[in-house]
């Protein structure tokens, strides 16, 4: 269910998406998790005002880019190991909501690899920047 329906301060926003960005992350809580990288699936949405968003000249600036989102989620990998999927979850968008555009976020991760009956085990948050 979209967040706009719950959030109606978001339905004049443009949604920016990234999907399964997958990475090698340091990740978990178990000591065996703590040796080496686990592949991770991080999705993020953000929630932009069309206002703030929508290009006049079809120019890259009038816009959030998409690498701000990977180069967001890049930065918080690069600061070690992370115990939870909450906290990384949590970490990404708060940063995310740094963005002077940014309104509102979703971001979840899953771990593929955990076990091999299921598809997969993970966290999303969602946050709406306060006014």
């Amino acid at each position: 269910m979209l967040p706009t329906l719950f959030y109606p301060e978001l339905s004049d926003c443009r949604r920016l998406f990234l999907r399964n960005y997958e990475v090698q992350i340091n990740i978990g809580v178990h000591e065996f998790e703590k040796q080496g990288e686990q592949r991770v699936l991080i999705n993020v949405d953000l929630f932009i005002p069309l206002a703030m968003s929508t290009p006049q000249g079809d120019h890259l600036d009038e816009v959030v880019d998409y690498d701000f989102m990977r180069d967001t989620v890049a930065r918080r990998m690069a600061q070690g190991h992370i115990h939870l999927q909450e906290t990384l979850c949590d970490d990404v968008a708060r940063a995310m909501l740094l963005h002077p555009k940014v309104r509102a976020v979703r971001v979840s991760t899953e771990k593929p690899d955990v076990y091999p009956d299921c598809e997969s085990v993970g966290v999303e948050v969602f946050h709406v920047k306060q006014a």
